[in-house]
């Protein structure tokens, strides 16, 4: 089965790049992020014709998050973290899909550090590291898919020496990063890649695809009872050289069938 991530940074506007992408690449189950779509303006349509069914939890302007299928219904669990901070903003959705419980997640930018952003994006962190506490304890098959904003290591950022005063690169972040893979989780990329610089997001600005001046920041984490059914873990890089494209690439794993 094969799940991909993918920020299409507004769902509307880069609705031809995502279909292509979706007719060529043909995912079995799909995590979106940044719809920037009110509930009613989502493209529900165009997806369903492709073959999948979809379901969305949108937000006029910002944020956003949807869960695609074409490997079974997709049975929704929760919309929004527990005790979300902010439940005004669309950014957690979770549903069993095929076998698997996969949760779709679009963590806070956290910028300008410091600041109320920043102090935000701690608290959603945290708040997510304590669902994700039971979702590991649980036992069950639980993916978490989406753009965490969040460049775990050195290694994950082009030139990290310009981005210490970044909020996806602080301290507190990274560390709260951590906090999560020490319940159990697995970080699939890094986990086939161990050693290769990779990236899924090339802002648009200096020419960064180009000069491949990029950051990991959309991640698969699996949780203990999904960590030997990983198959492979890849970014389609070339979505990112597309015309009007995202600034993220896809990013998607394969698991084997239990």
């Amino acid at each position: 089965m094969k799940i991909a991530t993918y920020n299409v940074n507004g769902v509307n506007g880069r609705l031809p790049v995502l279909l292509r992408w979706l007719e060529e690449e043909q995912p079995d189950i799909v995590c979106l992020q940044e719809l920037k779509a009110a509930q009613d303006n989502f493209p529900e349509g165009a997806i369903r014709n492709l073959g999948y069914d979809v379901v969305w939890h949108g937000q006029k302007s910002w944020n956003g998050v949807a869960l695609l299928s074409r490997v079974g219904k997709i049975h929704e669990t929760r919309r929004g973290l527990p005790n979300d901070p902010d439940p005004s903003q669309s950014r957690y959705l979770e549903a069993a899909v095929n076998g698997v419980l996969i949760a779709c997640l679009y963590l806070p930018n956290g910028n300008p550090r410091p600041g109320p952003k920043f102090d935000y994006k701690l608290v959603w962190f945290d708040t997510l590291i304590d669902h994700a506490a039971t979702l590991a304890a649980s036992g069950a098959p639980v993916v978490l898919a989406g753009d965490f904003n969040v460049m775990p290591a050195e290694r994950d950022v082009y030139k990290p020496q310009r981005w210490v005063d970044d909020a996806l690169f602080a301290p507190e972040v990274r560390a709260a990063f951590f906090r999560l893979l020490d319940q159990g989780w697995t970080d699939a990329l890094r986990t086939i890649h161990p050693d290769e610089t990779i990236y899924t997001f090339f802002d648009y600005f200096r020419n960064a695809f180009a000069r491949n001046a990029g950051l990991r920041i959309d991640h698969f984490l699996l949780s203990p009872a999904l960590k030997d059914r990983l198959v492979d873990a890849q970014v389609d890089r070339q979505v990112r050289g597309w015309e009007k494209t995202s600034d993220h690439a896809p990013v998607w794993i394969v698991l084997a069938d239990r």
